[in-house]
């Protein structure tokens, strides 16, 4: 592996296995979340659940009829990614979730998801992804699943590769009917499984996020903040994985695989 691969394998590590947005968001509020969030009431925990799973929908059905645009630069070289627009425009939604709370949730999430989507796969294209491919479509949808574990998962904090091998499964299913099938009308087994999977966790980050958005002294500005950090969570996740995912093209799975755990532990 050059030089060069390997400081970018040290930098997705560093991304990957970073502390996950609760911790983020919890310092800028200036205290835990945890408390406020086993004091929601059952409904706002059903009316959060509800909405990161529309919203992990919704995300799929765009990355299939837009993200295949890819619009390589002149000199052939993927364009870089502007994260700064896509985390300006989260940051208006985040003011207007942090300023009317849980009632304005279903409207916001999908919004801030679908620029999350958009900004993932101006991250996978500055890598180099096919975005002809559905399996880099879904891959871009299940970025949201990363940093943040399901409710089946024991450990607070789950490896990167751990969160992907869980998911390859349902990702390569999805990707075979969607080649085959298309997204039609009627779901079928194999795109919900891969929506509940992803669902699972990016309801606990979404969760973490509304929580703190629901602290009477947050507001629009705090709401902002908050949703600012939100997204560059996942511009991070995006860059980490779609870079390993570039690493792993040019010298192959396993060996990539190996050297990240070398590269976790060492800096560990």
């Amino acid at each position: 592996m050059t030089e060069n691969d390997l400081n970018d394998l040290e930098t997705a590590v560093k991304l990957l296995e970073n502390p996950g947005i609760g911790t983020k968001i919890a310092a800028i509020v200036g205290t835990p979340i945890e408390k406020a969030i086993a004091l929601l009431p059952r409904k706002a925990t059903a009316t959060i659940g509800s909405a990161a799973q529309k919203a992990v929908y919704s995300a799929l059905k765009l990355s299939l009829k837009t993200l295949h645009h890819y619009d390589p630069g002149s000199d052939g070289e993927p364009p870089k990614a502007s994260n700064w627009w896509h985390m300006a425009a989260t940051a208006t939604t985040g003011a207007v979730g942090g300023a009317f709370g849980l009632l304005a949730l279903s409207i916001e999430l999908p919004i801030s998801t679908t620029i999350m989507m958009r900004s993932i796969a101006d991250v996978a294209r500055s890598e180099g992804a096919d975005m002809h491919d559905p399996q880099t479509q879904l891959e871009c949808v299940q970025v949201l699943a990363f940093g943040g574990p399901s409710n089946q998962d024991n450990a607070v904090e789950i490896g990167y590769f751990i969160a992907r091998e869980a998911m390859t499964k349902a990702v390569s299913e999805a990707a075979a009917h969607i080649a085959k099938n298309g997204l039609q009308k009627e779901i079928s087994p194999a795109i919900v499984r891969l929506i509940t999977q992803i669902a699972e966790r990016y309801t606990i980050n979404v969760t973490e996020k509304t929580v703190a958005q629901l602290i009477p002294v947050i507001g629009a500005i705090g709401g902002a903040l908050i949703n600012t950090a939100f997204i560059d969570h996942f511009q991070n996740m995006a860059r980490g994985h779609f870079s390993i995912r570039r690493l792993e093209r040019k010298y192959g799975s396993e060996f990539v695989h190996q050297k990240y755990d070398e590269l976790k532990l060492s800096t560990g």
